[in-house]
């Protein structure tokens, strides 16, 4: 695989490119395409700004912006590196969304250049999509934009994961015949997925949610490794219980992990799991445990965040639909009760009828995923 990707990537040097939607340029319409025609245009945009929507591509265009500190589970490997993953996600964009999305890989890392930057280049866009940039500095990044700028700031690894993880978890739960409202729920990683997934199932109901950070469990008055936001999540999760993963796993109905840690979950650790187990190791490229294993370690339902497996919890099921959504209903800020309909009505996609063990989750290019996200937002 790894050097069938390579080979892959080496004949197409490059996932993408601009296009032209003038089919043939003329001497007539090459002078309404730049000069002296346009010139009315830039003139009318001027006079007007909210005209700057129907006269240019801005509606349809999203700036996929990363620093390269935290790439799928490979972490800072830099912006040169991080440009294969970004052009990835422009190709599922255009593929699944019809959006034109621009990979821009930033050569700084720091806090303030990369917001001033986005904030720079944010006329051409109508809406940014921050990717794969290290925790807690992105959530800083992504809530000074949603505050500055007045195109929606859709943050991946939060929002994105967060909904395919719900849509999932609804879909289980009916499998194994469990309420969300009566469940105990452990969250292992608590960047940016963690954060999202945490808050977003908080909002959807489940009320025992155990998150742990490479320091252990999280709670409220904890002194070491804390930030706002490991403090956020202490107000709403786990009242009394201390310790690491082998200690926390005991009882629990739920395993998500987004830990970026492979081989962290273990057998004995599943076998003290409640019965009809569900556990999520969605960090890529190598999960939490291997399905197979975790699935002869007794878990009814195992998910990755792989497509090399069966039920892909990953968040390419949801950027190109959401992001559509958003741009044609001009949605200006995402909130909890926008990502719980869009996870709801993933989940639907797939009748009850035909749930099942390893059928929880609808495949990337289900044709009526878009209609029903978009539906699902209108209400």
């Amino acid at each position: 695989m790894p050097k069938d990707a390579i080979s892959f990537h080496k004949k197409l040097q490059g996932k993408i490119f601009v296009g032209s939607k003038i089919k043939k340029i003329t001497k007539k319409n090459l002078q309404l395409i730049y000069t002296p025609g346009v010139a009315a245009v830039c003139k009318e945009i001027f006079n007007h700004p909210n005209m700057r929507y129907q006269l240019t591509s801005k509606e349809n265009n999203v700036a996929i912006i990363t620093d390269g500190t935290r790439i799928l589970g490979l972490g800072n490997i830099g912006p040169d590196a991080a440009l294969p993953v970004m052009e990835g996600k422009s190709v599922l964009y255009r593929e699944y969304g019809n959006i034109s999305a621009f990979p821009i890989c930033l050569n700084t890392t720091d806090r303030i250049r990369i917001v001033e930057t986005i904030k720079a280049i944010s006329p051409v866009f109508g809406a940014i999509n921050l990717e794969d940039i290290e925790s807690p500095k992105v959530l800083e990044i992504s809530y000074e934009l949603e505050e500055s700028l007045d195109i929606p700031i859709f943050h991946d690894d939060r929002h994105g994961t967060s909904v395919v993880v719900l849509a999932a978890l609804l879909n289980s739960l009916i499998v194994v015949n469990k309420k969300i409202s009566e469940i105990k729920i452990v969250i292992v990683g608590a960047g940016s997925a963690g954060y999202g997934i945490g808050k977003l199932l908080y909002f959807a109901g489940c009320k025992n949610i155990i998150v742990l950070d490479s320091k252990g469990t999280i709670y409220k008055g904890r002194k070491e490794s804390m930030n706002k936001y490991k403090n956020e999540i202490a107000e709403f999760t786990n009242k009394y219980e201390r310790g690491y993963l082998d200690n926390v796993i005991v009882g629990a109905d739920v395993f998500i992990g987004v830990s970026g840690i492979k081989n962290l979950l273990k057998t004995k650790m599943i076998k003290k799991m409640n019965q009809n187990a569900i556990v999520f190791a969605l960090t890529n490229p190598y999960p939490e445990i291997n399905p197979t294993i975790a699935k002869n370690a007794g878990a009814r339902i195992v998910a990755t965040g792989s497509f090399s497996y069966a039920n892909k919890v990953n968040n390419a099921l949801v950027f190109p639909y959401i992001m559509r959504a958003i741009l044609d209903l001009k949605i200006k800020k995402i909130t909890l009760d926008i990502l719980y309909a869009v996870a709801v009505a993933i989940a639907n996609t797939i009748p009850t009828s035909k749930l099942g063990e390893n059928n929880i989750i609808p495949e990337i290019g289900n044709k009526s995923l878009q209609k029903r996200i978009t539906l699902a937002l209108k209400k």
